[in-house]
């Protein structure tokens, strides 16, 4: 799952994107509204985390701005301010969560996954599909009940084509889930974890359709 990290806090911010990917989930992390404002505008993301008090456009305006455009990134307003009509402001635009400093981050990726849940139309932890199931906030997955050995890359690659069952995603959507702005990627690198993630699965649950990408079907 691919976050949007807004805190212009450095301390609070790398401790954040730390512990979100230890988390499981790909961070690109900015400091100021600008950028914020610039990646929602050209990249994909599962969640967005806006702090409020960002430098040069706050995170209220972001989140103006980004649903006059008619973005439905779910975002997680992060802020130090509590006062109710600042929540009720952020809600009243398009906010989908709000959580106010100091917080667990226990709490903060349990608060992601149920938005991602939401977003997906999904109003369970887990995702199912026939005999596969996914456990995303346990990071395990498992065929007929049984734990597939996976690695870090391989599940999120399975979790990106459970997210939506039988939708095809091309190489590059693939690309764009598992890494993050800062990450170098060699051109074969899908293709090398979908060889390994077809090893371990024992059964041609994923398809190449050629020309366009790859798709989760389920096997009897």
């Amino acid at each position: 799952m691919k976050l949007l990290l807004a805190e212009d806090d450095a301390m609070l911010g790398a401790s954040m994107e730390k512990g979100l990917e230890q988390a499981g989930f790909k961070v690109d992390w900015v400091r100021t509204g600008n950028h914020a404002s610039t990646a929602l505008k050209t990249q994909s993301y599962d969640v967005a985390l806006l702090d409020i008090g960002l430098p040069q456009i706050d995170g209220l305006e972001i989140l103006r701005q980004i649903r006059s455009q008619g973005q439905h990134t779910p975002v997680l307003m992060v802020t130090a301010r509590d006062a109710v009509r600042d929540r009720i402001a952020g809600l009243n635009l398009g906010a989908d969560d709000y959580l106010s400093k100091p917080f667990d981050l226990d709490e903060l990726t349990a608060r992601i996954h149920a938005l991602a849940r939401r977003q997906a139309g999904r109003g369970r932890p887990n995702i199912e599909f026939g005999r596969l199931e996914i456990k995303p906030i346990e990071r395990e997955a498992l065929l007929a009940g049984k734990l597939l050995p996976l690695s870090p890359r391989e599940f999120d690659l399975l979790l990106a084509l459970m997210e939506k069952p039988g939708a095809v995603l091309s190489v590059e959507q693939l690309e764009d889930q598992l890494y993050g702005w800062e990450d170098e990627v060699a051109s074969n690198t899908i293709e090398v974890h979908l060889h390994h993630l077809r090893r371990k699965l024992g059964e041609p649950w994923i398809r190449n359709v050629r020309g366009v990408g790859y798709k989760v079907v389920e096997v009897v």
